[in-house]
């Protein structure tokens, strides 16, 4: 049986454009999975450490039958062994960055592994794209729609279409 799961894009480090599109081509390439949608992408400022380049950034849409936590190991060996991601500063500079967003209207706290992700409705670089994608879909823990979180999110993240 196929779940749908979000999973977040971003990419800050050589061609971000094309580090996305790869992304979600190896995404695609993974056994039990079918991408069924992708966001626009977006230029967007840097959060947390603020003194390096803006990313682009998007959201995929997955069906999948992988459960959370092999998906997840599957997105963190993308970012290891395709994008040569090795994490040195968090919210540091990035090829690539895959964070999964949502699994279906699970909630999961395991070690290692949270969904929703915690600061997703705390990020206008996630939720910006994910309400292109699904703007009606219930965040499974705060009961408030995507487009519901976006409209009263307070941030000074930019955050321009590309």
């Amino acid at each position: 049986m196929e779940t749908d799961a979000y999973i977040a894009l971003g990419s800050n480090r050589g061609d971000r454009e094309l580090n996305l599109l790869r992304a979600v081509a190896e995404i695609g390439k993974m056994h039990g999975c079918r991408v069924t949608g992708v966001s626009a992408f977006y230029e967007t400022s840097p959060v947390g450490v603020i003194d390096q380049p803006s990313f682009y950034n998007g959201v995929l849409r997955l069906a999948t039958e992988l459960p959370p936590r092999e998906l997840l190991e599957r997105l963190l060996h993308i970012e290891l062994e395709v994008f040569g991601r090795i994490r040195t500063v968090r919210w540091g500079p990035r090829s690539i960055d895959l964070d999964l967003l949502l699994y279906g209207s699970m909630i999961v706290e395991e070690e290692g592994l949270i969904v929703p992700h915690p600061r997703m409705a705390e990020r206008r670089f996630v939720l910006q794209p994910l309400c292109d994608l699904a703007p009606g879909l219930a965040h499974p823990v705060l009961g408030q729609t995507v487009a519901e979180l976006l409209k009263t999110l307070r941030s000074d993240e930019s955050v321009v279409k590309v």
